[in-house]
């Protein structure tokens, strides 16, 4: 391993026999900077957390390396999360990640949630045999559920600059749901591995404490390495709750809420001044911490630009590159087709469709959501994805290979699944539709579920300063009619708001606040980084019939939109309006109004019939020749005489004989309900259930037809077997 400090010294003495004046503090390089705090006889301990795999950012393993090489007395430890997330850590297991740790030269870690995410097996072997060391106070071996010995050392000590350093790990309880919890449990399903917590936090605190005193028998500061967080949702687990009920640590790295805290001052049980602090996640930053030789504890967090000056580790760096170019050479792989293309802009190429109506790669990408958390037997209820996080434009019909999903989703965003409330999903509804028809990169395309959105209804969800919600709507929803799939029946039955669900999503949106979305206080996290949202793409594509993706010529109709401001969803003729018009199939008398009670002519009635049953181009039913093409591909069809007048009402009686000569439907001698109508056609689409009368009694044969009732049987007529 290339050793920064014989390289500077080397150049500087080439420096010193050339040019003598200049003195060694004239040195900017940030290694040697580094070098000059290091001989103070200080302690640096440099630290990582939630890495998730993330080999490509800016800061990498190499770097890491070569900067802990500028320094004579030093530390690098790890606090958990880092062998899953990405494709470099899934497509081995995370093999390659504990190799790459190994030649950076990281002398410790601690276990994460994620560590478990490949199976107990996979887990022990990557902690166990591992030339990195890892520590947790609180993994045990549980048997009829009683806490047997520890898993791992409690604690390890280091001596290095004349200081003995202790680490004490920690492991976050919520491992059992932010993992699998069956990989605890024995083919019984016996839990056979605990991870002290306790409902009130004291099984937790007891552990730590009991490992802090063993530790500080053996060393002058003892500093907790866990993996815990400092998410409010975690109490009473998180690492404000220990330290406060602890006493003895000296510092606290943290890990697991993918926190940035530079440094943080947390009072311990005695009221003694711990210090807290954790990097992020991602290598976003490295961690720095100083202990001087009189004691004081500081920390830093070092950003890409701040290691910029930082030559890579040759060696790590080599091993580095090998894996990234193998994975990218198995993402070019194909793994299966698109019979269709996957589109989500317009047309024109620059309007995104995908962030305000549903797409058929939206549909696509939620189901894939939901398959996966399905598939692994998960209570899955629905599942959500922000139409900003799907990316492409339109993929063609043809091969898919992983970087086909890549392209779909750039961002590396991890599955989770969270408990909610109904409120909470409609809420989230309403939020990602605020903006429609305007695009909105938090619209939801979604999986399990179908809404309607009222576009006519100004959005007054709340909202603070920088965009993020604050409550729902002071005025009313424009999302209504929300239905969940109950996979029991395959049947679609109303939201109840009251009621707890299990949400599908990715951790941008569900946990992050990504697009603003911050209604789910009080979620429960069941599952969360899953899998990486490309991988939960491909995964998906492979669940297919020799790969093969069939079923998304177009979008499935889970989200439709209502303009109209006179018809709600709820009204006996809503549902046929608005599934309508999001076919393309009627309009408006304006852009916000239905005018469900107006009466139609004939060339309006003929028009809507033709175009529904395909009889009739879209574009001849539009346009000044409207009436014309309609009237004449009528009269072509038998369904209306030479002489029609296109203008002048029709009744209802004449529309339903048309309508039932137009699907080739016989005349029926069943016996009429009506007492004012024996009509052969009515009765053959009233056999049909495609219409009924204004009463039980009575069809009112020569009243006028509405708006209203033409939409209602158009739509049934689709639904006869033709």
């Amino acid at each position: 391993m290339r050793k920064f400090l014989s390289v500077l010294l080397a150049l500087a003495m080439v420096f010193s026999l050339t040019v003598t004046s200049l003195a060694a503090e004239e040195t900017t390089d940030a290694a040697a900077a580094a070098t000059a705090e290091t001989t103070t006889g200080d302690v640096t301990v440099l630290y990582s957390n939630d890495v998730h795999t993330y080999v490509t950012k800016d800061i990498k393993y190499s770097t890491v390396a070569s900067y802990k090489d500028s320094f004579k007395d030093v530390l690098l430890v790890d606090a958990g999360d880092h062998i899953q997330g990405t494709a470099y850590g899934s497509m081995d297991k995370g093999a390659a990640i504990v190799k790459l740790m190994e030649a950076a030269g990281y002398d410790l870690a601690t276990v994460g949630n994620h560590e478990f995410d490949y199976g107990m097996a996979r887990a022990l072997e990557a902690m166990t045999k591992s030339k990195v060391p890892y520590v947790s106070c609180n993994f045990y071996h549980e048997k009829d559920g009683v806490a047997g010995d520890l898993v791992l050392d409690a604690y390890k000590v280091f001596e290095v600059g004349g200081m003995k350093i202790a680490f004490v790990g920690i492991t976050t309880p919520e491992s059992f749901t932010k993992s699998t919890p069956a990989y605890f449990q024995n083919e019984k399903g016996e839990y056979i591995y605990g991870i002290a917590g306790g409902t009130d936090g004291k099984a937790l605190y007891e552990a730590v404490q009991k490992a802090v005193d063993a530790a500080a028998k053996e060393a002058d500061y003892v500093i907790a390495l866990g993996h815990l967080g400092d998410d409010p949702a975690s109490d009473p687990w998180n690492s404000e709750d220990v330290i406060a009920n602890v006493s003895g640590l000296s510092a606290f790295i943290d890990g697991h809420s993918h926190s940035t805290v530079e440094m943080k001052e947390v009072k311990d049980k005695d009221g003694k001044a711990v210090i807290l602090t954790q990097t992020g996640s991602y290598f976003a930053a490295l961690g720095q911490m100083t202990i001087t030789k009189d004691g004081k504890i500081t920390t830093k967090l070092l950003k890409a630009e701040d290691l910029a000056d930082v030559t890579p580790d040759a060696d790590v760096k080599a091993i580095e590159d090998k894996w990234i170019a193998e994975v990218d050479q198995k993402l070019g792989v194909k793994i299966g087709s698109f019979a269709d293309a996957m589109k989500n802009y317009a047309e024109d190429g620059t309007t995104r469709l995908v962030r305000k109506q549903e797409t058929n790669t939206g549909d696509f990408c939620a189901d894939a959501l939901y398959y996966l958390f399905d598939n692994m037997d998960m209570d899955v209820d629905l599942a959500v994805m922000n139409g900003g996080g799907i990316r492409n434009s339109v993929t063609p019909a043809g091969d898919v290979t992983y970087k086909t999903c890549k392209e779909i989703h750039t961002f590396g965003n991890v599955a989770c699944l969270i408990t909610v409330t109904g409120q909470q999903v409609l809420d989230a509804l309403e939020w990602g539709a605020k903006d429609v028809p305007n695009e909105c990169g938090g619209f939801l395309q979604v999986s399990g579920v179908k809404y309607t959105v009222n576009t006519a209804i100004p959005s007054t969800v709340q909202k603070d300063e920088k965009g993020v919600w604050t409550g729902g709507p002071t005025g009313d929803y424009r999302v209504t009619d929300v239905q969940i799939l109950n996979k029991e029946t395959g049947e679609y039955e109303a939201l109840k708001t009251d009621a707890k669900y299990n949400m599908a999503g990715y951790n941008y949106t569900l946990r992050n606040l990504g697009d603003g979305f911050n209604m789910f206080d009080g979620a429960v996290n069941v599952l969360d980084y899953v899998s990486e949202d490309y991988m939960v793409l491909a995964n998906y594509v492979q669940s297919f019939k020799d790969g093969k993706v069939i079923g998304y010529a177009e979008p499935q109709g889970r989200i439709l939109m209502n303009p109209f401001a006179d018809v709600k969803a709820s009204s006996w003729f809503g549902k046929y309006v608005i599934d309508l018009y999001n076919d393309g199939i009627i309009a408006g008398t304006s852009a916000t109004t239905y005018d469900p009670s107006a009466s139609l002519t004939w060339g309006a009635a003929l028009k809507l019939l033709l175009v529904s049953n395909g009889d009739l181009k879209a574009e001849d039913a539009t346009g000044a020749d409207w009436l014309k093409n309609t009237l004449a591909k009528a009269v072509e069809l038998g369904l209306a005489p030479e002489d029609v007048d296109g203008k002048a009402l029709i009744t209802r009686l004449a529309f339903c004989q048309t309508a039932a000569k137009l699907n080739k439907l016989e005349e029926s001698k069943t016996e009429s309900p009506f007492t004012d109508c024996t009509d052969g056609y009515v009765m053959a689409l009233v056999d049909a259930k495609v219409i009924n009368g204004t009463t039980e009694t009575t069809f009112e044969p020569d009243a006028t037809l509405t708006r209203a009732q033409i939409a209602k049987i158009i739509y049934q007529l689709d639904l006869i077997e033709k």
